[in-house]
């Protein structure tokens, strides 16, 4: 029997808060993504071709990330104040290692981390009742 793994995700472009449902207090570890709002500036000045593409590059690369800490898990919620969450999703969704694991999107505001882990704590416990 396979124990149930559930993972909270809070995400936007540029770092990502994850919190494993635990019985135990939330604790949460944080990914950033690589491409800095000062990166862009930079090589905005360059050329903007060459921006959105090593963009595009970097942003890949954060996903893949999460990617591999989502593999672990049966049941995630992604959610957070920009599209980053729907993105992730939808680049999941393209590999088949995702077709078992649970995943769902929610849009959510700027919150703090205490926040965060009530969101979380609250999602999984009412998907528990459904069950």
């Amino acid at each position: 029997m396979n124990i149930e793994k559930s993972l909270g995700i809070w995400m936007d472009h540029q770092e990502a808060h994850l919190m494993e449902f635990t019985v135990d207090p939330i604790e949460t570890k944080t990914i950033e993504s690589s491409f800095t709002h000062e990166e862009k500036e930079q090589t905005l000045g360059r050329s903007e071709k060459l921006m959105h593409n090593k963009e595009q590059h970097e942003e890949a690369d954060y996903y893949k990330a999460l990617g591999e800490v989502i593999r672990n898990y049966n049941d995630v919620i992604l959610f957070g104040p920009t599209n980053a969450k729907v993105e992730l999703y939808n680049f999941l969704r393209k590999d088949n290692r995702f077709t078992d694991i649970v995943i769902e999107t929610k849009p959510a505001d700027k919150m703090t981390e205490n926040q965060q882990h009530a969101f979380v704590r609250d999602y999984f416990s009412k998907r528990l009742f459904l069950v």
